[in-house]
C-alpha cells in the first residue's frame, strides 16, 4: 500500500479551476428570469404576499374594533359609576333632610312640652 501523497500546487491549482468551472456550470443551468417555471413561482409569491397582506388589514381592523368595543365598555362603565355616584349622594342627601325633619320635629315638641308647664 503507497502512502498519501501530497497534493503538489498544481493540483490544488487545478482543483479549484475544477470547482469554479462547476460553480459557472451550475450558475449558467439555471432557468432565466423568463423561463415559465420561474415566472410562475413568482407569481406564487406574491399571491402569497397578497394574502398575508389581507390578513394583517383583516387582523388590524379586528383589532382597532375590539379596542372600539373596549372603549365603549370602559365609557359605560364609567357613567354607571358616575350614576351610581349622583344616586348614592341624592339618598344621603335625602337621608340629611328626613333626620334633619325629625330632629327638628324633637326639637318642636320638646319646646311645646316646656311652654305647657309653665
Amino acid at each position: 500500500m503507497s502512502g498519501f501523497k501530497e497534493p503538489g500546487f498544481a493540483d490544488r491549482q487545478k482543483a479549484a479551476l475544477q470547482a469554479r468551472q462547476n460553480l459557472l456550470n451550475k450558475f449558467r443551468a439555471q432557468p432565466g428570469a423568463d423561463d415559465p417555471a420561474v415566472k410562475a413561482r413568482a407569481d406564487e409569491r406574491a399571491a402569497i404576499a397578497e394574502r398575508r397582506t389581507k390578513a394583517k388589514e383583516a387582523r388590524e381592523a379586528e383589532k382597532a374594533e375590539q379596542k372600539r368595543l373596549e372603549e365603549e365598555a370602559v365609557a359605560a362603565e364609567a357613567a354607571r359609576v358616575a350614576r351610581e355616584k349622583e344616586e348614592a349622594a341624592a339618598r344621603e342627601e335625602a337621608l340629611l333632610a328626613e333626620q334633619k325633619a325629625k330632629r327638628d320635629a324633637r326639637y318642636a315638641a320638646r319646646k311645646e312640652r316646656g311652654k305647657k308647664k309653665r
